[in-house]
C-alpha cells in the first residue's frame, strides 16, 4: 500500500498530531475482509444459509466501502462515494436480508407448544431398550418475527405485536415492520461504525468486543441444551456462525496489531462500513437487534454527538444568524481531543466503556 501511494488524505481539522497521520496507508479494510472471508471459506459450511448471509453482508459493504475509498485515494476527490449512494446500497442490504429471512425454510426458531390454557404440552417417549418413560416438552420449528428484548420476564418480543389492530392480518404485517427495522439498523450500525473510525484503533477494538459478545450469543442460541438451561430462543443451524464470529475477531485484532496508537494502516470506509454492517446483521440473525444500542453504544453515541451538533447548529443559525455548537467538535472523540485529552487515552477509555457495555449485554440474559 505504501508502494501504491494508497495513503490517506487529512482535512486540518486543527486536531493534535492529526497532520502527521497524512500518508498512513488506508483501505486497510482489504486486509481484515481478506483474514475474515479466507477462514470462513475454508471452515465454515457453505450450505448454510447464516454464513451465505455474513458472506454477501461482507462483500457487499466491503465493496461499497472500497468505492468510497477509491474516489477518495485514486480520484482525490475528499467527497468519496456521495452520500445518498451509501444510504442506497445499505437500504437494498436489508431488504436482502429480510427478504432471505422470510423466505428460507432454513430460517426457523424452535418454540414450544401450549395448550389453550397456556400450559406446555408434553409428551412420554419409551425407550424401547429399557423401557424407560421420559417426559419431554412437545416442540415446534416455526417462521417468526419474534426477538429477544432485555430486562423482562418472558424475554421475548415479536413485532407483529406493533399491528396487532390489523387482526389476522398481523403476522404479514408483522414482516413488514421486521423487514424496516432491520433496514434501519443496518443502516444505522454500520455508519456509526463509519463514524467511529476516527482514531487510531478506535473502531476496531470497539468492534472486536462487541463481535465478541455476539459469538457468545451465537453459541449460546445455536445449543439446545444452553438455550434450554438459560431459557432463550433456541435457532436451529445459528450456532455455525461461531466460526464467522471467531474469525471476525481474529481479523479485527490481527488488523489491531497494526491500527493501534500511532496507526501503521487505516481501514478506511472498506473496513468501517463492512464491520458496522456485519455487527448488525450478526445481531439480527440471532435474535438480539434489540440490544444493539447496549451493545454498540459507543457507535450510538458517536451519530448522536453528530445528529446533536448537526441539528443545534442549523437551528440556531436559523433563529440567530450565527450556528452555535453542543460540542467542541464532532464526532464525540473529536470534543474530547479538542479539549487536549492524548488520543491513546481516549481510545482507551472507549474500549473500556464497550467492554463495560458488553458485559452488561451478556448480564441480560438473566438479569429479567
Amino acid at each position: 500500500m505504501q508502494r501504491q501511494q494508497i495513503g490517506e488524505e487529512i482535512r486540518d481539522l486543527g486536531l493534535e498530531g492529526q497532520l502527521q497521520k497524512r500518508g498512513t496507508p488506508t483501505m486497510g479494510g482489504i486486509i481484515i475482509l481478506s483474514s475474515l472471508l479466507v477462514p470462513t471459506l475454508l471452515f465454515a459450511k457453505l450450505d448454510n444459509v447464516y454464513i451465505l448471509l455474513m458472506i454477501i453482508t461482507t462483500v457487499w459493504l466491503g465493496i461499497i466501502g472500497f468505492v468510497d475509498d477509491y474516489i477518495k485515494v485514486f480520484l482525490k476527490d475528499k467527497e468519496g462515494l456521495a452520500g445518498k449512494f451509501k444510504i442506497l446500497g445499505q437500504v437494498s442490504l436489508g431488504l436482502i436480508v429480510a427478504a432471505t429471512l422470510y423466505f428460507s425454510k432454513d430460517v426457523v426458531i424452535r418454540e414450544r407448544v401450549t395448550n389453550p390454557n397456556g400450559q406446555v404440552k408434553t409428551e412420554i417417549l419409551v425407550n424401547s431398550m429399557t423401557g424407560e418413560q421420559e417426559v419431554r416438552q412437545v416442540t415446534r420449528d416455526v417462521k417468526s418475527t419474534k426477538t429477544t428484548i432485555p430486562f423482562v420476564k418472558n424475554h421475548e418480543f415479536n413485532y407483529k405485536w406493533l399491528v396487532w389492530f390489523m387482526g389476522n392480518k398481523a403476522s404479514e404485517w408483522g414482516w413488514i415492520v421486521y423487514a424496516l427495522v432491520i433496514i434501519f439498523i443496518i443502516t444505522a450500525v454500520s455508519n456509526g461504525a463509519n463514524l467511529t473510525d476516527g482514531l487510531d484503533g478506535l473502531a476496531t477494538g470497539t468492534s472486536a468486543i462487541s463481535g465478541t459478545t455476539l459469538g457468545v450469543f451465537a453459541y449460546l442460541s445455536g445449543n439446545l441444551i444452553y438455550a434450554d438451561y438459560l431459557n432463550i430462543m433456541y435457532i436451529p443451524q445459528v450456532g455455525e456462525l461461531t466460526v464467522f464470529m471467531a474469525a471476525f475477531i481474529g481479523a479485527a485484532i490481527g488488523f489491531l496489531w497494526y491500527n493501534s496508537f500511532p496507526a501503521q494502516v487505516f481501514m478506511g470506509d472498506t473496513g468501517s462500513l463492512a464491520m458496522g454492517g456485519i455487527l448488525a446483521v450478526f445481531a439480527i440473525i440471532v435474535r438480539k437487534e434489540i440490544l444493539i444500542p447496549l451493545l454498540c453504544g459507543v457507535f450510538l453515541v458517536e451519530n448522536l454527538s453528530v445528529m446533536i451538533q448537526v441539528s443545534y447548529f442549523k437551528y440556531t443559525k436559523k433563529k440567530y444568524g450565527e450556528g452555535r455548537r453542543v460540542f467542541l467538535m464532532s464526532p464525540l472523540h473529536h470534543h474530547y481531543q479538542k479539549k487536549g485529552i492524548p488520543e491513546a487515552k481516549i481510545v482507551t477509555r472507549f474500549w473500556i466503556i464497550g467492554i463495560l457495555l458488553a458485559v452488561l449485554t451478556v448480564a441480560t440474559l438473566k438479569m429479567r
